[in-house]
């Protein structure tokens, strides 16, 4: 009994005056913009799209459906088409950075439709030299991405397409880091396209479009061996629209697009600092006769979550993940939902006039535009025009940049859908 007694002051007194006290300091610098691998798979190709505000789910068929949502493909009125586009990039720093996209499609029958693209990121020419005599040694870092897709109708309204994709990234340059190598790996797009019949309004038809697709779905990769893995841009786009068709020769589509990154979100985190408190106070002060020795400080400087879900997951884990992990709660997962409205007035089936804003919220990137566009159509050729500009602090890599995109089509009318 004693001696039960005697232990319990002791621990008393060690209470009173010396403790060990746990600290988590958050990380100042935290960033939660979600980051990916390869983002320039979401970089809108074509004119048309662009001009409307990077939308394109909901949108009606075009060339460039490929980009967005192939099952538009299977309500195309033109049998074939290929479409070539040029998008510079980066135009205010250098001129030979750029994106150039290449489409074909090819209807099947009233209910099949096939397509394919070739995506080619261009980040030009860079000389690498060791001093100022140095001639260097030029390479061309470069990305691309090669796409299939299958497009179905399961009924007059509805179709479905299935996407494969095979992207590389050769971004890290050899001669600099001997230990990269280009990223490589497989992705996979599931998307839906709804169109109803024309209906007879008071005074005029109209028609409505619904969309969504699920872009990008595969394994993580990594630019490097013993790298870390990073998410490939996995993305969630829902979209609808109307066609007010006025007569025969006149239209005009209204279309709304939100969007979603399916990738963690990263999770806030800190230092976790242990420390001897000899007054108890909870905080580290040396006046006070605290102390912490380097043992301490190296054992216990650990990094930890404060806040969200670790990050580090398997894609399809990070997919689930997604829609709430982010550490600010519910409101910060509306935070990470883009949004596009887009306007497109048509005349006669020969041209249009386009107009388009986007949105993203400040804390997740602060991409904010307004876009413009204009097509022209002359029997099988159509060109496309859009111009942006900014709405935001953060300046955009295509501000003040003229698109265009060029398509071709064959057999003009042989389907009738619309």
């Amino acid at each position: 009994m004693k001696k039960t007694l005697l232990l319990i002051l002791v621990v008393i007194a060690n209470s009173a005056f010396s403790q060990n006290t746990t600290q988590i300091i958050p990380n100042e610098n935290d960033s939660r913009v979600i980051t990916t691998g390869v983002p320039f798979m979401l970089v809108s190709p074509d004119a048309r799209s662009a001009a409307l505000g990077d939308m394109g789910v909901a949108t009606s068929v075009d060339g460039f459906s490929q980009q967005y949502n192939p099952a538009k493909y299977a309500f195309s009125e033109t049998k074939s088409g290929v479409g070539v586009s040029f998008t510079p990039y980066l135009t205010r720093l250098v001129n030979d950075i750029s994106i150039s996209y290449l489409t074909y499609f090819n209807r099947l029958s009233d209910y099949s439709a096939v397509s394919a693209s070739v995506k080619y990121f261009s980040l030009g020419e860079i000389v690498l030299t060791q001093d100022a005599n140095d001639p260097g040694v030029a390479v061309k870092p470069n990305e691309y991405a090669v796409d299939l897709a299958y497009a179905l109708k399961l009924n007059d309204q509805f179709s479905m397409a299935v996407g494969l994709r095979y992207f590389r990234s050769a971004l890290r340059i050899g001669q600099v880091d001997p230990n990269a190598n280009p990223g490589s790996s497989f992705g996979a797009d599931i998307t839906g396209y709804y169109q109803s019949e024309e209906n007879a309004y008071n005074d005029f038809n109209g028609r409505w479009r619904l969309g969504f697709a699920l872009q990008n779905l595969g394994p993580k990769f990594s630019y490097d061996d013993g790298g870390q893995d990073v998410f490939q841009p996995t993305n969630l786009r829902l979209g609808g629209g109307f066609d007010f068709i006025f007569d025969q020769n006149s239209k005009l589509a209204l279309t709304a697009e939100v969007s979603k990154y399916l990738v963690p979100t990263p999770p806030q985190r800190g230092e976790r600092i242990v420390f001897t408190d000899a007054n108890g106070d909870g905080v580290f002060n040396p006046a006070d006769g605290d102390t912490q020795t380097q043992e301490q400080m190296d054992a216990s400087a650990e990094n930890v979550i404060i806040a969200g879900q670790d990050n580090d997951v398997s894609f399809l884990s990070g997919v689930f993940q997604s829609f709430g992990d982010a550490p600010g709660g519910f409101s910060e997962e509306l935070q990470e939902f883009t949004w596009s409205l887009g306007a497109e007035y048509t005349y006669n089936n020969s041209f249009a006039l386009r107009a388009g804003y986007f949105n993203e919220s400040e804390e997740k990137g602060a991409r904010q535009f307004f876009a413009l566009g204009a097509g022209f159509k002359y029997t099988t050729i159509q060109l496309d025009l859009s111009y942006l500009f900014s709405a935001s602090r953060v300046q955009s890599p295509l501000e003040n940049t003229l698109r265009f995109s060029l398509t071709f089509n064959f057999g003009d009318g042989e389907y009738t859908e619309y």
